[in-house]
């Protein structure tokens, strides 16, 4: 893939990135140096996945890809030293992939691309759905939450909660946005207090009543 890098002149990390990079066969596309840059060589170079530094000067890594997201929709990663809660919600509310602590190690970026390509993979399932990118990424953040009701309630991994949602929708005949819904809500209001197994029996119950 050709990878977009966005980090701070006085960062040396970048080089270690490219090296990694080159040993994960992709291929350098551009390198910004603060988040303006960041934006004009997004637009002008069109990469497939853009390397994010949250500490960016002019303006940070997470507007930066709210800005870039607003025009033209790309995998983006964070490049991070912490994880807070407060961040990664800011970053998954600005459209944002996943996000890599640093100093980055090859295993977690390669891993971490591979679940950024797979989010964004699932937005674009979204957006046909819904037929709109902004709405999209509305939807995208309930269908996280789904997923993690599936992820925890059946033990399966990322990938096949989001194929057990598109099995929901197919077997109901119904949107994915409307699936996911009905599965945060029944979660959120509903079968807190019950065991993972009668919780799951219940969200299913739900589905294919098709309740809201």
């Amino acid at each position: 893939m050709r990878i977009l890098i966005a980090e701070r002149k006085e960062r040396v990390a970048a080089g270690g990135l490219l090296a990694q990079l080159e040993t994960l066969r992709h291929e350098l596309a551009g390198l910004a140096r603060d988040g303006r840059e960041a934006v004009t060589l997004a637009m002008k170079l069109r990469p497939d996945l853009i390397l994010m530094d949250i500490w960016l000067p002019i303006m940070d890594g997470i507007e930066a890809a709210r800005t870039i997201l607003a025009q033209a929709p790309v995998p983006i990663i964070l490049l991070t030293p912490y994880a807070s809660a407060d961040l990664i919600r800011r970053a998954r509310e600005a459209g944002i992939m996943a996000h890599l602590v640093t100093p980055v190690e090859i295993g977690p970026l390669r891993s971490t691309i591979e679940v950024a390509l797979a989010r964004f993979e699932e937005l674009q399932v979204l957006s046909r759905e819904v037929g709109d990118l902004k709405e999209a990424f509305e939807a995208r953040r309930r269908t996280e939450q789904a997923k993690g009701v599936l992820m925890k309630s059946l033990n399966l991994s990322e990938a096949e909660a989001f194929r057990r949602l598109q099995q929901y929708s197919r077997d109901t005949r119904r949107s994915l946005p409307e699936i996911t819904s009905t599965i945060v809500r029944a979660e959120e209001f509903l079968f807190w207090r019950l065991s993972l197994p009668r919780r799951l029996q219940a969200i299913l119950y739900t589905i294919r009543q098709g309740l809201s």
